[in-house]
């Protein structure tokens, strides 16, 4: 029986637990692209430590994590599709005024009107990706 779906159970409870830790620990909501953009565009000059270790971990954790548990396939023979696909996400939750961590974790536990509203979209605009794409390509 596959058990992929405790990779993913495990992550979410992280991801909900991170949240959790982090709007307690210093009342700040975590997105990530939040986070990341409060760095390059300069409006964190007074938490810049505190996003550059969020940074570092997000990137640092996975790259760890890939040597016990090998969970990505097949991706990293495509690294133009993933920097294309990782721009055309960055500039969507820029334009979203927020991510899937800011939005879809964080803001649906707060029962944010915006947050419930912006997930709802992002989830139906995969949605409707995902069956375009198949029926172009045949059923990919």
């Amino acid at each position: 029986m596959p058990i992929d779906w405790i990779f993913g159970l495990i992550g979410g409870l992280l991801i909900g637990l991170a949240g959790a830790v982090y709007l307690l620990g210093n009342g700040r909501i975590m997105g990530a692209s939040g986070i990341i953009g409060g760095l390059v565009d300069g409006t964190a000059r007074g938490a810049w430590a505190e996003r550059g270790a969020f940074l570092a971990a997000l990137v640092a954790v996975p790259a760890v994590l890939q040597f016990g548990i090998p969970v990505v396939t097949g991706a990293a023979s495509a690294p133009v599709l993933l920097i294309t696909a990782g721009l055309c996400v960055g500039i969507g939750t820029r334009i979203a005024n927020g991510c899937t961590s800011g939005h879809g974790v964080c803001g649906i536990s707060r029962f944010s009107l915006r947050g419930i509203v912006a997930t709802l979209i992002y989830i139906g605009a995969g949605v409707v990706t995902v069956v375009v794409l198949r029926l172009m390509m045949g059923g990919m």
